[in-house]
């Protein structure tokens, strides 16, 4: 089974990073790989594109001629792509050796249309001791209480998996029409994010099935140094507050998971937090529920920010 993998970027101060995600890919172990090198509308990105992977046989490279976003890219890859499955991986991602293996592996024993995989952070910068693993979403790697029963070290049924680690079998993902644009990315409505839920949503809808969760198919994503700044997650907590009403607009359903993730979160997360502080006292652990309970009420007033926003 050929499997294509998309990876795509806009900007060339970000080609390096593009271009280890892509050696990581093609230095995989699965051996029926074709890489889809997408440049977002750059002529600088396609030049350097062409220079360093226009002799390898398998890799395609397509060119946008202005910035259209990053799901019209990830779109545009994979219309190109010839393989039986089309996954994804983003240009600041390093995928593990085994990771093809692993996602073809439960698309065939599962038989399932969509599968997806566990985002570990990659500490580029120190890693904040302050963040708890809860909000990990917050800088694209899989927090706790993803997964089935919120478990992310068990395999099974999710209701969508991320951008940067997740695959489709071809036909079904053209099927469905691919990523919707407005939904988020780079372009459209930039205050909303989730394109991988909105898209997801289509997939149950019209195929009756949730992606399967494969938590030994890792990728790593890089987390840059101003990815770990308390300005900038209370910031990025408030949009996927905003995040989560508006893509109510676009999956009415879509709202399940974030509450069983709340009463995760309240029911077990933060009362073992606090036996924990109780039985040893210590500055880390006090430090993540403070900055546990911020970033919930920062994700709450983005909500209700959205409330009042699309009334």
């Amino acid at each position: 089974m050929q499997v294509s993998v998309v990876v795509c970027t806009h900007e060339p101060a970000r080609y390096d990073a593009l271009a280890e995600a892509a050696d990581s890919v093609l230095g995989g172990s699965y051996d029926d790989v074709e890489l889809v090198l997408v440049s977002d509308g750059s002529e600088t990105v396609r030049q350097r594109m062409e220079r360093d992977y226009g002799d390898h046989d398998d890799v395609q490279i397509e060119a946008l001629d202005e910035n259209r976003g990053l799901l019209v890219a990830r779109n545009t890859g994979a219309r190109a792509a010839t393989g039986d499955l089309v996954a994804f991986i983003d240009d600041d991602a390093v995928a593990d050796p085994a990771w093809l293996d692993r996602l073809v592996a439960a698309h065939e024993s599962r038989d399932r249309r969509a599968v997806a995989g566990r985002m570990e952070p990659r500490w580029v910068a120190d890693e904040p001791r302050f963040l708890p693993a809860e909000f990990y979403f917050l800088i694209g790697a899989t927090h706790r209480g993803f997964g089935p029963d919120g478990d992310p070290g068990r395999e099974g049924e999710v209701r969508n998996g991320m951008g940067s680690n997740i695959a489709f079998a071809a036909e079904a993902f053209a099927e469905i029409g691919g990523f919707e644009p407005n939904v988020g990315g780079r372009k459209g409505d930039k205050q909303l994010q989730g394109g991988e839920t909105e898209l997801c949503a289509r997939f149950r809808e019209r195929y009756g099935e949730d992606v399967w969760y494969v938590p030994d198919a890792v990728v790593e994503h890089k987390i840059y140094e101003y990815r770990t700044r308390p300005r900038w997650l209370l910031k990025r907590a408030f949009m996927q507050g905003v995040s989560k009403r508006g893509m109510e607009r676009f999956v009415p359903a879509s709202t399940g998971e974030e509450r069983a993730f709340l009463g995760r979160l309240f029911g077990r997360f933060v009362p073992e937090r606090l036996r924990g502080l109780a039985a040893d006292p210590n500055p880390t652990d006090a430090a993540q529920l403070v900055f546990l309970l911020l970033l919930t009420a920062a994700v709450g007033l983005g909500y209700l920010y959205g409330v009042v926003k699309w009334r």
